[in-house]
C-alpha cells in the first residue's frame, strides 16, 4: 500500500501538462460555440425545470424540513442537481447571467438547510425515507447502492466550479463541511469502504487543490486503496460481475488490475480519480496501472469513441466484443472517458490521448444531446433495425429519464469544452483541438502570448493560428496532427483505413511551407516568435472507409465512414426509409457535400449504393443502385424514428429485411 501524505505536507506537484482553463479560452467557431450558448440558454434551464417537476429539488426541501418521502426514483438523484449546478457555474464564468446566478443562490440555500449539523448531506435519509438501498444507518450500503459518497463527490465538483466562477463560498463551505464529516468516518483506523459508485476521488482531489488541505487528498487515496480488500463469494471470472466485485472495480487492488472491467461509468471515474491522486502525489505505480488499463480499454472501444458493450451491468465486454445493434455506449461513459484521456495527456503529453478525446467529442458524446438542446440519449448504439415490425434499441430522444445521469452530465460538460483546446508545459504551447477562438498565457520567462485560432473545423481542414507574444521570444508551438490525418485513425490496430490517400498534411509559417517533425503526435515548431506570426495547418479531409480488427466479429465484411474527426451513419430518412438493406460497394464514388439547411448545417457524404430488394413472394432478392447519403453520427435521430447504421456491409452475406 502506498504511503499517505503527511498531515503537514503541502502539494509539491501536479499534472506536468496543464490545460488552459475554459474561462480563459473564448470560442467563436461555428461548431462548439453555438452548442455552448444553447446549453446555457436552453439545456441548463430545461434540466433545472426537469429537476423541479420530477421532485429532485423537492427532495432537498423535504430534507431541510426533516420529513417526507423520496419524490424522485433514486437516492442518487441528488447528484443530478449537483451536476447541473456545476455546468451552470461554468456557464456563469464564461457568460454572466444574473437570473441563473440568482437561481443557483436559491438552490444553495436549500441545500445548506438540508445539510445536517455534522455536515452529513443525503436528502433521502435526512427526510426520513426508508429506501431499501440505504439501510438503517449512514453508509451501511455505501459499497452497494446507497450512493452517499457518489452524491457528495459531485457536490464537491459543483462547489469548486461555483467558487471559481463566482468567488462565492456558499456552496464550497457546504462541501467542506461534508468532506470534513466524511473524513471523521473513513480513513486509517476508521471505517473502510470501496465506494460503490466512484467519483468522490475526483471531487476530493479538486477540493484539495482549492483548499490546500491535505486530508482531502489523503482521503481520496484511502478510497482508492480500499479496493480489492473485500472478500467475494466467487473469484474473478466466475459468476456475474456483482458476485466477483468486478462491477465496482473491487475484484483486486487497483495497482494489480490489468483491464477495463465492470460498470463503464464507474470505471472511468475511478481511473480519472487515480490519475488525479497520482499526479498530486507522484505515485508512479498508479500511473503504470492506469496506463495498462487504458490499453485494455482501447480493445473495448467503438469507432465513435463509445464504451460499455452490454446493458446488463452497463459494463465493458470482453476484448473486441463490440456488437452493433445492442451497443450500450452510455453518454455518461463517453464523458467519463474524455475525463480519463485528458488526464492521461496531462500526465504524459502524448497526442494519442487527444486523438481519442476528439473521436469521443465529435461522435459518441454529443450524440447524447439533440440539436434542440433539450432531448437526450442514454445509450448510443451503432445501428437500429426493424425486426417483425419493431425498431430496435433506444431509437427516440427523450426530454429526460427516470435515471437522468446522462442529461445532467452533458449539461455540465459542454461549458468546459474550451478548456480542452490549449495546454502548456513550460515554454511549450500545445494546440490540442481545432476551434476558432482565442486565449492568452504566460511563459516562465514572463512573456505573455496571445493566440488566435481560425477555421471551420470539423467541416474544413484549413486551420490558421496567429501568435502575438508581447515581445519576440523563443518557445515551441506544438500542433496536434490527428492520427486520422497520418493514416492512423486509432492509436492501435483496432481500426485502420481500408485504403490509402496521397493527400498529406501541410504546414506554413508566414506563408512559407516548412518541413516539420512529429513528436508524440505533435508537429513541433520551435523558433523565435514575434507578434503577428501566422501558422497555417492544412489537414486532408477526404471521405475514408474504416475497417475493424478481424477480432471484432460484428464488423466482418463491413466498413465505417469517416471524414476528418467525424464518423458517419446512414439514416432512414435519407435512404428510402431503410438502412438494413444497403450494400456499400468499393466504387460508391463518395463525395462530401455541404448542406447548410440540413441539421443546422452539416457536411454529408453522398454516393451510389446497392439496395437489396425482395420479390413479392419473399423467396428471392435482387439489388438496385440508389443514391446514398450519410450524415454525421452525432446528428442522428433528430428527424424522427427509423433505421440507422454505422457499419455498412460491402457485399451480401445476410439478408436483414422486415417483410411486413
Amino acid at each position: 500500500m502506498q504511503m499517505f501524505i503527511g498531515a503537514d505536507a503541502q502539494p509539491l506537484r501536479d499534472y506536468p501538462y496543464q490545460g488552459i482553463p475554459f474561462n480563459k479560452v473564448q470560442l467563436s467557431d461555428s461548431f462548439w460555440a453555438p452548442r455552448i450558448r444553447l446549453n446555457q440558454q436552453v439545456s441548463i434551464r430545461h434540466s433545472f425545470k426537469q429537476c423541479e417537476s420530477t421532485g429532485r429539488i423537492k427532495n432537498f426541501e423535504q430534507a431541510a424540513a426533516r420529513k417526507g418521502q423520496l419524490c424522485s426514483a433514486y437516492p442518487f438523484d441528488d447528484s443530478d442537481v449537483y451536476k447541473i449546478m456545476e455546468g451552470a457555474s461554468y456557464a456563469l464564468a464564461a457568460n454572466p447571467d444574473p437570473e441563473l446566478d440568482h437561481y443557483l443562490d436559491s438552490l444553495i440555500e436549500i441545500i445548506g438547510q438540508a445539510q445536517e449539523s455534522d455536515g452529513y448531506l443525503y436528502s433521502t435519509r435526512t427526510m426520513g425515507h426508508a429506501h431499501p438501498w440505504i439501510g438503517t444507518e449512514r453508509y451501511q450500503f455505501e459499497h452497494e447502492h446507497s450512493h452517499e459518497l457518489y452524491n457528495v463527490g459531485h457536490l464537491y465538483e459543483a462547489a469548486v466550479a461555483h467558487f471559481q466562477a463566482t468567488g462565492k463560498r456558499t456552496l464550497l463551505d457546504i462541501a467542506i463541511r461534508n468532506a470534513d464529516h466524511v473524513a471523521t468516518v473513513f480513513g486509517p483506523g476508521k471505517r473502510s469502504v470501496a465506494p460503490g459508485h466512484e467519483v468522490i476521488e475526483i471531487g476530493l482531489s479538486k477540493l484539495f487543490r482549492v483548499t490546500g488541505n491535505p486530508k482531502y487528498l489523503e482521503l481520496a487515496q484511502f478510497f482508492i486503496e480500499a479496493r480489492g480488500q473485500r472478500t467475494y463469494s466467487k473469484k474473478t471470472g466466475e459468476g456475474n460481475v456483482y458476485e466477483t466485485g468486478e462491477y465496482w472495480q473491487d475484484h483486486e487492488p487497483v495497482v494489480q488490475q490489468s483491464g477495463a472491467i465492470g460498470h463503464a461509468v464507474r470505471a472511468v471515474y475511478l481511473y480519472s480519480g487515480v490519475a488525479d491522486v497520482a499526479a498530486l502525489t507522484g505515485n508512479e505505480v498508479y500511473i503504470t496501472a492506469i496506463r495498462r488499463i487504458w490499453e485494455s480499454a482501447l480493445r473495448k472501444t467503438y469507432i465513435t469513441g463509445g464504451i460499455g458493450t452490454a446493458g446488463d451491468g452497463e459494463r465493458f465486454g470482453a476484448d473486441y466484443e463490440l456488437p452493433n445493434e445492442s451497443a450500450y455506449c452510455e453518454t455518461c461513459a463517453a464523458i467519463g472517458f474524455v475525463f480519463w484521456n485528458q488526464r492521461m495527456f496531462a500526465l504524459e503529453g502524448e497526442g494519442k490521448y487527444y486523438d481519442l478525446i476528439e473521436r469521443i467529442l465529435y461522435n459518441g458524446l454529443i450524440a447524447g444531446i439533440g440539436l434542440d438542446g433539450q432531448s437526450f440519449f442514454y445509450t448510443n448504439p451503432m445501428e437500429f433495425n426493424f425486426k417483425n415490425g419493431d425498431l430496435s434499441g433506444e431509437n427516440k430522444r427523450s426530454p429526460w429519464f427516470k435515471c437522468a445521469c446522462c442529461p445532467s452530465n452533458v449539461t455540465r460538460f459542454l461549458p468546459s469544452v474550451p478548456g480542452y483546446v490549449f495546454a502548456q508545459r513550460g515554454n511549450d504551447i500545445y494546440v490540442n483541438l481545432f476551434a476558432a477562438g482565442h486565449t492568452s498565457l504566460d511563459l516562465p520567462n514572463g512573456v505573455k502570448v496571445a493566440l488566435q485560432q481560425s477555421g471551420d473545423y470539423p467541416w474544413s481542414g484549413d486551420i490558421n493560428i496567429t501568435l502575438n507574444p508581447d515581445r519576440a521570444a523563443d518557445f515551441s508551438l506544438r500542433l496536434r496532427i490527428p492520427g486520422w490525418a497520418r493514416e492512423m485513425p486509432y492509436p492501435t490496430d483496432m481500426y485502420r483505413f481500408a485504403d490509402s490517400t496521397s493527400q498529406q498534411v501541410s504546414l506554413k509559417i508566414n506563408g512559407e511551407a516548412i518541413a516539420f517533425k512529429i513528436e508524440k503526435g505533435y508537429a513541433v515548431l520551435t523558433r523565435r516568435w514575434k507578434k503577428g506570426d501566422k501558422v497555417a495547418l492544412q489537414l486532408p479531409m477526404l471521405p475514408r472507409r474504416i475497417v475493424a480488427n478481424e477480432l471484432v466479429k460484428a464488423n466482418h465484411n463491413r466498413v465505417a465512414l469517416q471524414r476528418g474527426p467525424l464518423v458517419y451513419c446512414a439514416e432512414f430518412v435519407d435512404n428510402n426509409n431503410r438502412t438494413s438493406n444497403l450494400i456499400l460497394p468499393k466504387d460508391a464514388g463518395l463525395k462530401a457535400v455541404w448542406q447548410p439547411q440540413l441539421l443546422n448545417g452539416v457536411m454529408v457524404l453522398e454516393g451510389i449504393v446497392n439496395v437489396v430488394k425482395p420479390d413479392e413472394s419473399g423467396q428471392s432478392v435482387s439489388t438496385q443502385s440508389h443514391l446514398f447519403k450519410a450524415i454525421p453520427y452525432f446528428a442522428r435521430c433528430n428527424r424522427g424514428e427509423g433505421e440507422m447504421r454505422v457499419w455498412l456491409p460491402q457485399k451480401i452475406t445476410e439478408v436483414l429485411l422486415d417483410m411486413k
